[in-house]
């Protein structure tokens, strides 16, 4: 009972509040696959395989889970399935993602910005930057069948 009245509640809310929680929800299942994949990545499969075999194995993970929240966070926070909302969501989405990124790779991984920014020319950082486009576009790009 107390589920379905907390769906309502967030239902009923102004299309921005859901927009930002669709977008926080988004970020944060995303995110917290990535902060599980990340130092498996790091630590156990770049030492072996380097980083471009390593960032490989983690892409399709990461975007299984891209898809999955893209497909259900609209859906459960009762956000209208319209092409604009759903941008909208990816690029807030988007902006949170980049902040916690720059972020932990700051204040955990000890790495500069200069040192982040530089690694998005090497053949690692351009999947990443692939990843984050995609990362962007899946709320729209999977919900166009029901978007308007």
């Amino acid at each position: 009972m107390a589920k379905a009245q907390s769906e309502v509640a967030i239902a009923s809310q102004p299309l921005t509040i859901r927009i930002l929680t669709s977008a926080a929800l988004y970020f944060l299942f995303v995110f917290g696959v990535g902060f599980v994949l990340g130092p498996i990545r790091v630590f156990w499969l770049e030492p072996v395989i380097g980083p471009v075999a390593a960032a490989l194995c983690e892409a399709p993970l990461l975007l299984a889970a891209m898809m999955f929240a893209a497909l259900r966070v609209p859906a459960k926070i009762g956000m209208p399935i319209n092409t604009w909302s759903l941008i909208k969501m990816g690029l807030m989405a988007l902006g949170i993602l980049i902040l916690a990124d720059v972020t932990v790779g700051t204040a955990i991984r000890g790495i500069s910005w200069g040192e982040q920014f530089a690694y998005l020319a090497t053949p690692a950082g351009l999947m990443y930057l692939g990843l984050l486009a995609a990362f962007a576009a899946m709320p729209a790009l999977l919900n166009t069948n029901t978007a308007a």
